[in-house]
């Protein structure tokens, strides 16, 4: 990547800014970075760059979700419904297992929404996540410290700075790829935030069998578990092709040509939004390179 612009880093800046403001303070922002220090970010919110490095800045974006992408969102009805979902998760304390299909964007409603209100934390869970990794990355975004050795501490302190808060919400994305052992940690954060926190878990419909199959055979957690999410799930609407056609145009694809081609693409393989960005990427590559061609000539 070319060196950073000032106005590259500035962007950075205010998204570090915003970032900060989710918690009680710059240095519990921080702790929840990894390889950032606390005077580091100070430094880069009060706009002294002089000794920060490119790599700093770009590592910071990585990890706020910042990027240099100028990708227009799309307020689908998928998206309205999972950030509809998540405010009232937040604001009356409930407890949601959203299910959506493989790139209708629930990720991308999550970050949104986190950028947008504040006490919200993001988790994204794995199916390599061990318990000690799973309470790590609790502690480490909540800003809680992480270099304890006794897991039960550790995630009793976080839970503590996240019941202190008003109206916090944490968001569990790809909740389906946690194993049984972490997967049953959710009965003990759930036990102590019950009344104090939201909770929204992200994943596909393979939760739902994956489920059937654990109170089928009486697994360990799986009633509790079940009970917990209201013994249900919300499941949001699939993309139309309406919704990407909006998104060809916000995106700045108009020729209504190339946005049949990027729908007839989209329907073939599901209307998966990841498959839509990389799509409209490469009709509008297309496009400029005739352009290009054309003035050539």
């Amino acid at each position: 990547m070319k060196e950073l612009s000032l106005e590259h880093k500035n962007a950075i800046r205010d998204a570090l800014s915003a970032y900060c403001d989710n918690y009680l303070s710059r240095n519990r922002a921080a702790e929840s970075l990894n390889g950032v220090s606390a005077a580091t970010v100070s430094t880069i919110v009060n706009s002294k760059y002089t000794n920060i490095s490119d790599d700093m800045f770009i590592r910071i974006a990585t990890q706020i979700g910042f990027s240099f992408d100028c990708w227009e969102i799309h307020e689908s009805v998928a998206f309205k419904e999972i950030s509809f979902m998540m405010t009232d998760a937040q604001m009356y304390k409930n407890v949601t297992w959203i299910v959506g299909d493989a790139g209708c964007g629930k990720t991308t409603a999550a970050i949104d929404y986190r950028k947008k209100h504040r006490n919200v934390f993001y988790i994204l869970c794995s199916e390599d996540m061990k318990k000690s990794d799973f309470v790590r990355e609790i502690s480490k975004q909540v800003g809680a410290p992480t270099d304890g050795t006794n897991l039960r501490d550790m995630l009793e302190y976080a839970i503590s700075m996240i019941a202190f808060l008003g109206n916090p919400l944490i968001i569990f994305d790809e909740g389906d790829k946690l194993t049984d052992s972490v997967f049953n940690y959710f009965i003990s954060i759930y036990n102590r935030l019950e009344g104090h926190a939201g909770i929204i878990f992200l994943s596909t419909n393979y939760i739902k069998r994956r489920l059937e199959n654990g109170l089928r055979y009486n697994k360990k957690g799986y009633k509790e578990i079940y009970s917990r999410i209201g013994r249900r799930f919300f499941e949001v609407k699939s993309t139309t092709q309406n919704d990407i056609h909006a998104i060809c145009q916000a995106n700045g694809l108009t020729d209504e040509a190339e946005i049949k081609k990027v729908l007839k693409d989209a329907e073939a393989s599901e209307n998966d939004l990841r498959r839509v960005k990389r799509c409209v990427h490469s009709r509008k590559r297309i496009m400029d390179a005739r352009a290009r061609k054309g003035e050539a000539e």
